[in-house]
């Protein structure tokens, strides 16, 4: 572990300004363009966090007053795509008052087209991992259309593919496959968010990966991505665990980190970085 830190630090610092941005998305409102029953119930999310995004008709009103930017999202259907197209005027609109990033599952030439003319960014959950996407997801796919989608949305997007690391009740499995697959297609940026268990869902009872796994990943990302900027996203377990692996990643040489740990921006200051502040989703 030392040696991989060591080499992605170094890495790091040859390809990227000594500067790291602390991201606090409070300017960035969450928005479901769908109501919050999911199709797919996956297991890890049981549709627990379309409930804390407000509604498209909420966001266009006077609840989406004082942000610069949205997040949109939605619940799947059984294929696995968000329906954004039943509210595309409505989200065309939000549009206009600032700028959208988009969650939009698993999409076909039409809706990443579409897509092109009203997102700044698309935030894709990339896995090409078959266990995942059957007992995870459970989705009636395979890792070629996940790889489709992802193609289709770079065609007329930028395109921040998202890696959960842990999703299979908190084992590392597919997200070096994940990252090879990456390394052939291209990446604009890498967001990684952690598994960590949601009271309600299917996986509540299973623990995140060690972080010592995690740190590993994004050590052999850097090396695998030296000039790619890296991202460790919100969704990501708290307490010490967060300040474990806030650290470590300081050391992997990412980019930014979402809702970063007081030990991190310690570290930060220590390592002779420079720490920017960003307000709005990570991808954005």
């Amino acid at each position: 572990m030392d040696g991989l830190l060591k080499e992605a630090w170094s890495l790091s610092r040859a390809n990227f300004p000594p500067r790291v941005e602390f991201v606090y998305p409070r300017l960035t409102l969450p928005v479901r363009s769908t109501g919050t029953e999911c199709a797919l119930n996956c297991a890890h999310c049981g549709g627990h966090y379309l409930k804390g995004m407000i509604t498209l008709d909420e966001a266009l009103g006077r609840a989406g007053n004082g942000f610069k930017s949205y997040l949109v999202s939605g619940a799947c259907d059984r294929q696995g795509l968000v329906p954004h197209s039943a509210r595309w005027e409505e989200i065309r609109a939000l549009s206009r008052r600032g700028p959208l990033n988009v969650h939009p599952g698993l999409v076909g030439e039409s809706e990443s087209a579409a897509l092109g003319g009203v997102a700044r960014a698309i935030s894709f959950d990339f896995t090409v991992d078959e266990a995942v996407i059957e007992e995870i997801y459970g989705l009636p796919a395979a890792p070629s259309d996940f790889l489709h989608s992802y193609r289709l949305l770079r065609k007329h997007c930028r395109v921040v593919p998202h890696i959960c690391l842990g999703l299979l009740r908190g084992g590392i499995g597919g997200e070096y496959q994940a990252l090879d697959a990456l390394k052939r297609e291209g990446a604009d940026a890498i967001s990684f968010i952690v598994f960590h268990p949601t009271a309600g869902t299917a996986l509540a009872g299973c623990a995140p990966p060690p972080v010592e796994h995690v740190a590993r990943i994004l050590a052999e990302a850097r090396i695998a991505f030296p000039g790619t900027p890296l991202y460790l996203g919100c969704m990501r377990p708290g307490g010490r665990y967060r300040e474990a692996l806030d650290t470590l990643a300081l050391k992997a040489g990412v980019n930014k980190i979402v809702h970063p740990s007081p030990p991190a921006r310690r570290l930060a200051a220590a390592l002779g970085l420079a720490a920017g502040t960003g307000e709005e989703c990570c991808a954005l």
